[in-house]
């Protein structure tokens, strides 16, 4: 929406500083919420907030001349509520799986994630190119309510496996809990360094509008192909997390990602549309790869008591990261090209990515504690 009123990559990365902002003031204490309060109770709270914001986005879309600062208001309070919702609902999923099935849950979580990811900018994409603006941010509206009666049929609370704990001390001891574990601290710092100089979303509308000439029907399923390719990998993300050398298994992913971005923007130059939709699937079937595997080495090293102040944190690197990649892809892409910006991206994730592998060998070493076990109890009735 911003970019059809302005035609500006700059308003596109003002939009990325504004959600930055509220990811990084919300997300910590977010995490300490989550392992102190009724998980369910928070849950509520912010899925009511996350409708209003649809349908103050709907306001706007079909109230005529409506002011641009207002999509940048509701953009600072969705993605302040999406910052505390997060934590709360991982720890939530996770809390109540045990620990024999956290592998599994791991698959279907990210497997879930990545379905929504294709019908999501698939269907917005057709909704906006058919029906209009107003009825993609409705659906969307309609969708968080959806998720309220689930939560309401859902009698039990989701209380911590802790007491009340004061919130300020809470925070930096889920700090020093990341800090005093290099793999799991490396697990976000792979990522957000993948993000940062990886994930080009913040350009897709110009790709789609002013490169591709595809419209919004042709943005959905730019923003849809990366998931589209992870729900095809996510098929095998079942096998991935018996993988023992887990660590090993993120690096190589993650190289991969930035191998195929590069290509996506390449792709770009030669005005490809199907060519850059099939690198960007390519793309998407590695990050699954790589969340599958990144997830399952968190949730196997995060005591409960911890997993919500933990997820906080990872979930500040999956989020702000792509918020300061809009800012670098956009920036980069004024003073130079989109395709550009795009394949300098790309090959700084693979050149990011090997420089924290070596700068945390923990990461490397990584073996996941189920398939030690597994291998110890089969030498031992050996």
């Amino acid at each position: 929406e911003i970019y059809v009123r302005t035609h500006s990559t700059i308003s596109i990365g003002l939009l990325a500083a504004v959600e930055l902002v509220s990811i990084l003031g919300l997300s910590l204490p977010a995490g300490a919420l989550a392992d102190s309060l009724d998980r369910r109770r928070l849950l509520l709270v912010t899925q009511a907030c996350l409708a209003l914001c649809g349908l103050a986005l709907l306001a706007t879309a079909v109230v005529a001349d409506s002011p641009i600062w207002l999509i940048y208001v509701v953009a600072f309070i969705l993605s302040a509520t999406t910052a505390i919702d997060r934590p709360a609902r991982k720890a939530a999923l996770y809390s109540i799986v045990p620990r024999e099935l956290m592998n599994s849950a791991v698959s279907l979580d990210q497997a879930s994630n990545q379905l929504a990811g294709v019908c999501g900018p698939a269907l917005g994409g057709l909704i906006i190119g058919t029906v209009g603006l107003g009825a993609a941010f409705g659906l969307a509206a309609a969708g968080f309510g959806g998720m309220i009666l689930c939560l309401l049929a859902l009698k039990a609370s989701i209380s911590p496996s802790q007491a009340p704990m004061r919130r300020l001390r809470g925070i930096r001891d889920g700090l020093s809990f990341v800090r005093d574990r290099p793999v799991v601290m490396s697990t976000m710092a792979i990522d957000f360094t993948a993000m940062v100089f990886g994930f080009p979303s913040a350009l897709f509308p110009v790709l789609a509008v002013s490169v591709f000439k595809v419209g919004a029907p042709g943005l959905g399923l730019l923003a849809g192909a990366p998931a589209i390719g992870a729900l095809v990998a996510s098929v095998l993300s079942g096998s991935l997390t018996s993988i023992k050398r887990k660590g090993l298994g993120v690096i190589g992913f993650v190289c991969l990602w930035g191998v195929a971005i590069t290509l996506f923007g390449l792709a770009s130059f030669s005005f490809s549309f199907p060519l850059a939709l099939v690198f960007l699937g390519v793309a998407g079937a590695c990050d699954i790869a790589a969340a599958v595997l990144r997830a399952s080495i968190v949730q196997n090293s995060t005591p409960d008591e911890m997993r919500g102040r933990v997820m906080s944190i990872n979930l500040l690197a999956v989020t702000a990261g792509p918020r300061l990649g809009d800012l670098e892809a956009t920036a980069v892409a004024s003073l130079s090209s989109v395709g550009f910006s795009i394949v300098s991206g790309g090959i700084l994730c693979v050149v990011g990515t090997l420089v924290v592998a070596r700068q945390f060998p923990a990461l490397r070493a990584f073996v996941d504690p189920g398939r030690r076990t597994d291998t110890s109890a089969a030498k031992a009735s050996t």
